[in-house]
């Protein structure tokens, strides 16, 4: 490595532009959120919009986790053995697009809002939990099952209490990681009409106001951070 940075530093003709512009806008963007009394006005309406976008991460990922179980069953091939082909290509379908391009069409088709995004979120979080769910049921202790059936209990009964009990410390832990994803992606889908802080800071972004971007970009760091380690001590928890 030392070898390419070193060939990379000396072979390659680099040329330097001052751009004063360019300087002025990012301590604009760094140190403006801290002077700039218009942008401390507006904390606490960038807040709310960063507390819509939880909201909208929150209920997306909710409709995701409790739709993505009977797909992970499905796809599960212990479970569903063939049909668990058609459950994997419907959450291999959902997973080849974006929640910005769910977004984009959920936006047209309900109108611009929390709405939107929430559908969005939920739906791309269904292809993704549905997958890591049906790697879950499939890894489990398939000799407990072999013991239930043999002690005359029927397929129900078998998924109930001898698949339920493995899977729900691994499925609420990968539901709550999902949610921190969500949040993030959440923050993005607002620049296209889905609610959330990403409208405001689409707005101040075009209009150059970037101490204004700079606070709720801030605000976006924080929140995430708190979300991150909150998740973290309750999936080492449940795990």
């Amino acid at each position: 490595m030392v070898i390419l940075y070193w060939i990379a530093l000396t072979q390659t003709n680099l040329s330097y532009n001052t751009n004063v512009s360019a300087a002025t806008t990012l301590k604009r963007l760094v140190v403006g959120p801290f002077t700039h009394e218009q942008a401390i006005a507006r904390i606490p309406e960038f807040s709310l919009a960063m507390l819509e976008t939880v909201a909208i991460a929150y209920a997306g990922t909710l409709i995701g986790a409790i739709l993505a179980i009977p797909m992970g069953f499905l796809a599960a091939k212990n479970i569903s053995n063939r049909l668990a082909y058609i459950g994997k290509g419907i959450l291999n379908g959902i997973r080849a697009f974006p929640e910005l391009l769910f977004a984009i069409i959920f936006v047209a088709a309900v109108g611009m809002g929390p709405y939107a995004g929430v559908l969005a979120i939920g739906i791309n979080s269904i292809g993704m939990l549905g997958k890591l769910y049906s790697e879950v049921v499939e890894s489990i202790d398939m000799s407990v099952l072999e013991a239930l059936k043999a002690s005359g209990a029927n397929r129900l009964q078998m998924i109930w209490f001898g698949v339920i009990p493995q899977i729900i410390p691994e499925f609420s832990s990968y539901a709550i990681y999902r949610f921190e994803i969500d949040v993030r992606s959440a923050s993005i889908l607002g620049l296209v009409g889905a609610g959330g802080i990403g409208a405001p800071l689409l707005i101040a972004a075009q209009q150059r106001s970037w101490e204004q971007v700079g606070m709720m970009l801030l605000i976006i760091i924080v929140v995430v951070t708190l979300i991150d380690y909150l998740s973290a001590y309750i999936r080492r928890k449940i795990v």
